[in-house]
């Protein structure tokens, strides 16, 4: 009889009660250099681990030039080539204001930087620094953006 209940819950109520994962955007900001590429971390504003830029889609807005936006607003990138095809994605649990967390998924784009700006929306709020990839690979804490840092 549990044997049943167990299966019952496994594989039909539990699915049922999971919520489906909320879409982020993201975009990976680098510049070349001689030693191959940096890329562009900022902390984030509650825990102030190292993250890339990131966000809700906004409406109007295709996934590209959302994380365009995003690049914008936390990191002051005024101008950089952005891709229109996602590099990956990674998947973490964003805590919520209301204290609850809500499974994320995060298409991430990449962006080559041409130009940043020392005023923008978000420059009090948050710290930035240039790190080569394999660096920022290990500064960040969610495992499948270490993946594609490190691909990077």
């Amino acid at each position: 009889m549990s044997f049943l209940l167990k299966k019952a819950w496994d594989d039909f109520l539990c699915p049922m009660l999971q919520r489906p994962k909320r879409l982020q955007v993201a975009a990976l900001c680098y510049r070349r250099t001689d030693s191959g590429k940096d890329v562009l971390l900022i902390t984030s504003r509650d825990t102030r681990r190292w993250i890339i830029p990131k966000g809700w889609p906004i409406k109007g807005m295709d996934a590209p030039q959302a994380a365009m936006q995003e690049a914008w607003e936390e990191a002051g990138v005024s101008k950089g080539h952005g891709s229109t095809q996602s590099i990956g994605s990674y998947c973490y649990d964003k805590r919520m204001a209301t204290g609850w967390t809500v499974p994320v998924e995060t298409l991430v784009f990449p962006v080559d930087v041409q130009s940043l700006k020392d005023d923008f929306p978000e420059a009090n709020e948050r710290d930035r620094k240039w790190v080569p990839a394999a660096e920022a690979a290990n500064l960040v804490h969610e495992p499948e953006l270490r993946d594609i840092l490190r691909d990077l």
